[in-house]
């Protein structure tokens, strides 16, 4: 999914980029496509070959991928000393980072004051789940206050 959001879109450009085996590949492929990530499109007849481009689906992931690279940058994860990637906007320049926003104020809100409740397709283990947690939340950080308790602004 990296590599698509890079913009790469043929196999050979992926196997290059990924260095895994042939079969690994086609199968992640196939997963992707199966799960509406992906679209094939032939653009040669003779050998068949095709590209991949990513699907309005597809390319809602890329959130998902920004904050497993933010995670990574933070703790290392990438196994170099500086993060291999930064992402900046386009006008400013300036370096950007995923962020929880209050959708009613569009401000900025920290993982401290994030309260979980179950929504209108919640099952019975998502119930649990969140029975079990209201006393002991891991999003908080050791040093702030339970989820539900905020500090004040």
């Amino acid at each position: 999914m990296r590599d698509l959001m890079f913009g790469l879109a043929r196999y050979e450009e992926f196997q290059t980029s990924c260095d895994i085996p042939a079969q690994t590949l086609s199968d992640r492929l196939r997963h992707f496509e199966a799960a509406g990530l992906v679209e094939r499109r032939r653009y040669q007849k003779h050998p068949p070959r095709h590209e991949y481009a990513l699907t309005p689906k597809g390319r809602d992931f890329w959130i998902v991928l920004t904050a497993l690279r933010e995670w990574g940058d933070r703790w290392g994860a990438h196994g170099t000393t500086a993060p291999p990637l930064h992402m900046l906007d386009s006008r400013s320049g300036n370096p950007l980072k995923l962020a929880l926003v209050d959708a009613k104020s569009q401000r900025p809100v920290g993982a401290e004051r994030v309260r979980l409740e179950a929504g209108r397709g919640a099952d019975a283990q998502m119930r649990f789940r969140l029975e079990r947690s209201a006393n002991r939340n891991s999003m908080r950080a050791p040093d702030s206050p339970p989820l539900g308790k905020e500090r004040p602004i």
